[in-house]
Formats: structure tokens, sequence, C-alpha cells
């Protein structure tokens, strides 16, 4: 019997994503992406400190339970990251989704999202959060 792609650890993830900020402010930079191979959309607001460091962000999320999970996932754990994490977090993930590495790198949690390995379709919601704010940073990922 095949294992459910949905697990009841995915679904929490995705059920804890918060909702876009409404009194969030001004933002110091933001991204809007959409993922070709599954049309959802993402747009990330974020503030920065005065070291470039995340300070704050909200996510508008229009995604399947891998992206919701994932963005949740960024959420959760962007505060305090510079560019250059963000960059490693997402050639990591690409690597593990790929099959080119043997674990999801260092970003918390992702390990949840295992199930999704085999469904190609799914990594472009899964990587939408962390090109999203990438590009929202400044990276050319």
């Amino acid at each position: 019997m095949n294992a459910p792609v949905y697990t009841t650890e995915i679904l929490r993830l995705a059920a804890s994503l918060p909702p876009p900020a409404d009194d969030f402010g001004p933002v110091d930079c933001a991204a809007n992406r959409r993922s070709a191979t599954c049309g959802s959309r993402l747009t990330v607001f974020v503030k920065l400190d005065q070291a470039g460091r995340i300070a704050a962000l909200t996510q508008d999320v229009h995604a399947c339970a891998f992206g919701q999970a994932s963005a949740a996932l960024v959420a959760k754990h962007a505060v305090g990251n510079d560019r250059a994490a963000i960059e490693t977090a997402l050639a990591a993930l690409s690597g593990w989704l790929a099959g080119e590495r043997h674990d999801p790198g260092a970003w918390p949690g992702l390990e949840a999202l295992a199930p999704a390995r085999s469904k190609t379709g799914r990594h472009g919601a899964i990587l939408l959060p962390f090109r999203a704010l990438a590009a929202a940073l400044g990276s050319p990922l």
C-alpha cells in the first residue's frame, strides 16, 4: 500500500501558516512568485534590520498543502537570517528534492516534506516560499 502524500504533519504545518498581516506597515523589500509547475502563487513582504537580516515578514500564499507547509516553515524560521542563509537553504532544498543530496539542509522542519520528494509536480510549490524570499532579498535565484 502506498504511504499518504499529505501526512498529518504536513497538514498540521499547512494549517499553522499565519495569515497575511493586515497592518504590516512599510516594507524594505517584497517579491511575488508563481510556480510554473503547479500554478501556486506567493507574495512575500519583508522588513530588514540594520544588518540586512530579516526582522519580520508576512506572506500571501495560494498553494497546495505542501506549499503552505513550506511557507509556514519559512515564516517560523526566517527572522534573523540574511540573503546568504536563504540562498543556502534554497540550494540545499532544491538539491534534496532533486535527489542530489540525502538531507534538506539545515533549515528546521523540512524533513516533514519528504513525502513530496517523489512527486516532482509538488517541488515548485515547496520551493516557492524560498524563491520568493530570495527574490525579495535581491537574489538572482
